[in-house]
């Protein structure tokens, strides 16, 4: 008999012939969120997750990352301590031993919710690998047992494997001081130089972090820009903030080749210049976790990019068969969570959620932070919408002269003609919480009337939104007033 205890008051023992309502195989953002929701309907529901659940924002991203960047600026004191004159450095050592254990402690205490959210939940989970057989039907190979596996049958299946960092061929990652994203966290040394391959939201992050510690840090970018996805303005100003801090940006080049020559990491350029950094961070994408699941043989078919292709209520093209997460294409957590439970509802017409949010808000944890929401100027520029801007930079605000955080600017576009709001776009001190306010004002339709009207507390970041929509004002006045 092959059985599998499930945790906390979750119900039976999975069995080798057990039936479930709904099989969740990944217990990631995306097997949680639609956990929750299958459960408030009242489904029999098992997660099958191979690792640790919570997935990658439990256990090397996520929340022990943004552990990391925090306590390296509680820690080092970087940046304020310049602004209140205290120019002893920091002892780094101990801030190192420190942040080590404080993400130690974050990454335990995330894993325990997660394990009591399933728990209160009474989801039956099981640890080990799992594959679609055919049918509805998942064969499960137990993490703790004698090999044999399990056949079980459901109603629905939700496949939610997640991604993995991106390991180019041609890169050695069985070199002890080259890493890719999820490896990173383990280094046990305070490194005299780092290498950054990748101008994305992981290499920006990771980029200041170690510039926090004062570690020297080059970033090489294939592309001529940092976070592509974001609007251009708010790209270039980081940019500009990162060679401020005296962090190496080199755009436009490539990495062909990585070897150990004499116990010195070359890492060769594509013009033919060679780095040799203490450590190097590969952190170009993420690669989609289809192997071993059994797609082909189910019938499950991979799009052009060789994620799980799906249709707009997230079944793929097997009924009864749903994906999502990154296992449809590397995205946020948020936006995987979402997905999740967007693909039970759909599975069990359930009345939850039917939906994607159409303007999901993107937040990156560099130092400072960039956010967005909704259309960049980029976006309105090539739709060929009739839009204006309006700005407000920190420096000419009470929070962000208190602060002296000067670099931050809060950006909103809107339409001309109604001044309806379009997007909004931070760079600067908590971007990523000052961003829903104007997520909920474009998801009601609101224009930039609104933070005019609106009073909000001084001395605060909030009160960007009122100043930028002033400068939006001015400019649209400025444009009516006759000519000379």
């Amino acid at each position: 008999m092959c059985a599998v205890v499930a945790i906390g008051k979750s119900g039976p023992d999975v069995t080798e012939h057990s039936h479930y309502d709904f099989i969740i195989i990944g217990g990631g953002p995306a097997g949680q969120g639609a956990a929750e929701f299958a459960t408030l309907a009242g489904l029999r529901t098992l997660v099958i997750e191979r690792n640790i659940l919570g997935g990658l924002v439990v256990t090397t991203g996520g929340a022990p990352t943004k552990t990391l960047r925090e306590a390296a600026l509680y820690l080092t004191g970087f940046r304020e301590r310049a602004l209140y004159g205290l120019t002893a450095p920091a002892d780094i050592a101990l801030a190192v031993e420190r942040m080590r254990a404080r993400t130690a402690q974050v990454r335990s205490a995330m894993q325990d919710i997660t394990r009591s959210f399933f728990d209160d939940l009474g989801v039956e989970v099981a640890y080990g690998s799992a594959r679609l057989g055919s049918g509805r039907t998942v064969l499960l190979t137990p993490r703790d047992g004698d090999g044999k596996e399990c056949f079980l049958t459901a109603e629905r299946i939700l496949l939610a494997t997640g991604s993995r960092p991106s390991r180019p061929p041609n890169i050695p990652f069985d070199d002890p001081d080259v890493f890719d994203s999820e490896g990173l966290p383990k280094l046990q040394r305070i490194p005299k130089s780092v290498l950054i391959v990748g101008g994305g939201s992981i290499g920006c992050e990771f980029v200041s972090i170690f510039n926090a510690f004062g570690i020297p840090v080059t970033l090489v970018q294939p592309g001529d820009r940092l976070l592509r996805e974001m609007d251009s303005e708010m790209s270039q100003l980081l940019c500009h903030v990162f060679e401020n801090f005296g962090i190496h940006l080199l755009f436009g080049k490539r990495v062909c080749a990585a070897q150990r020559i004499n116990n010195e990491l070359n890492v060769t350029l594509e013009t033919g210049e060679v780095l040799r950094p203490d450590i190097a961070l590969f952190a170009a994408g993420r690669t989609v976790n289809t192997e071993g699941l059994g797609l082909e043989a189910a019938g499950v078919k991979l799009n052009a990019r060789g994620a799980v292709a799906v249709s707009d209520k997230f079944e793929t093209s097997v009924d009864g068969i749903y994906a999502a997460g990154d296992l449809i294409g590397p995205s946020l957590s948020s936006i995987s969570m979402e997905q999740g439970r967007v693909a039970a509802c759909h599975a069990f017409d359930l009345r939850f959620k039917e939906k994607m949010d159409p303007l999901p808000v993107s937040a990156v944890y560099s130092v400072p932070e960039v956010a967005g929401v909704g259309l960049t100027e980029d976006n309105a520029k090539k739709q060929r919408i009739n839009y204006e801007v309006g700005r407000c930079s920190f420096a000419t605000i009470p929070r962000g002269i208190i602060a002296g955080h000067s670099e931050g600017l809060l950006k909103l576009v809107f339409r001309k003609d109604d001044r309806r709001l379009l997007g909004v776009h931070i760079l600067g001190e908590i971007a990523s919480e000052l961003i829903g306010l104007g997520q909920a004002t474009i998801h009601t339709g609101g224009t930039i009337d609104v933070f005019n009207r609106l009073t909000f507390a001084t001395p605060t970041y909030t009160m960007a939104y009122k100043f930028a929509a002033f400068d939006g004002l001015k400019r649209l006045a400025g444009e009516s007033e006759p000519s000379p």
